[in-house]
């Protein structure tokens, strides 16, 4: 598994504990038991968030509509036991997890999210270091292109993160199966 830090937030102390005592040994769990507690926790140190959606103080769509204010690169995750109905279509979480969701399901749901964080970061950083080079290539002599070891180091760096993601699509492959085979309903 990953070195992550998932936060569990359910204003029900029980559920959260339970959520946090099946994940403890994977991750680095948090947890908080209502959106304003969630809310004073979320920084960028937060990897992923299991959100439930249904609580008294702040709700888990505001605490959702927060984190993304914040553009943290926080993934969210809600686990709750509404019915998704089709007012989800516009809010911007990452997955929806119907409880109760078994610890297989969670810690899969959990591991596609920090893939898909993994992979955003890749590409981000991809585009940024062959931007470079274009641009680069685009103004200076092909001599001093060849002469300069920034330019290598920069070429060297831009092949790495294009093996690196072609892994990534390799495993987001695999990811895709897994994600279908999750029991996002009640069994």
């Amino acid at each position: 598994m990953t070195e992550a830090t998932v936060l569990v937030v359910d204003d029900e102390t029980e559920v959260a504990d339970v959520y946090a005592l099946r994940l403890r040994n994977e991750y680095e769990t948090e947890t908080a038991y209502g959106g304003g507690e969630a809310l004073e926790m979320i920084d960028d140190d937060i990897d992923v968030v299991l959100l439930d959606r249904r609580m008294p103080d702040i709700s888990g769509d505001d605490v959702l509509d927060e984190i993304r204010d914040r553009d943290l690169g926080i993934r969210v995750i809600m686990i709750t036991a509404v019915d998704p109905d089709f007012d989800i279509i516009d809010m911007p979480f990452d997955d929806y997890l119907c409880k109760p969701v078994d610890k297989d399901d969670l810690v899969a749901a959990i591991e596609q999210q920090l893939a898909a964080r993994r992979y955003d970061q890749r590409l981000t950083e991809y585009l940024e270091a062959t931007s470079k080079l274009a641009l680069l290539e685009a103004e200076k002599t092909p001599q001093s292109i060849e002469d300069s070891d920034e330019m290598g180091q920069l070429q060297q760096r831009a092949e790495r993160l294009r093996d690196e993601m072609d892994e990534a699509l390799a495993e987001f492959e695999d990811i895709e199966t897994a994600f279908e085979e999750i029991g996002r309903r009640p069994g």
